[in-house]
């Protein structure tokens, strides 16, 4: 088994962003960063990341081929940054290997 187990065990069920339920002051949700993969003009996924303090969720929204709407996929939440940008830098790996172009945003 890959060293990518040990990632995926730090990976929560999809859920809605983390709640302020405890009465806690959290600091308002950052934008880590977005990643917009196209490939020949056509935009294919695009990944954002968004650090709530106390977790950080990727948001993805794919566009099937021949699509007419974005298919929402995830979110997913991490334990933190690190954990979703290792997540992130592999999806954008393997778009890349499979011919995209990928832009910052």
């Amino acid at each position: 088994m890959s060293d990518g187990g040990s990632r995926l065990g730090a990976l929560r069920p999809p859920s809605t962003p983390p709640s302020n339920a405890g009465g806690e002051r959290h600091a308002a949700p950052r934008e880590l960063f977005v990643r917009h993969a196209r490939r020949d003009g056509r935009s294919i996924a695009v990944l954002r990341a968004v650090d709530y303090g106390d977790s950080c969720v990727v948001e993805t929204n794919v566009y099937p081929a021949g699509a007419l709407e974005a298919v929402h996929a995830g979110p997913y939440t991490f334990g933190d940054a690190r954990q979703a940008t290792a997540f992130v830098t592999e999806a954008v790996e393997a778009l890349m290997y499979l011919g995209c172009d990928i832009h910052a945003s």
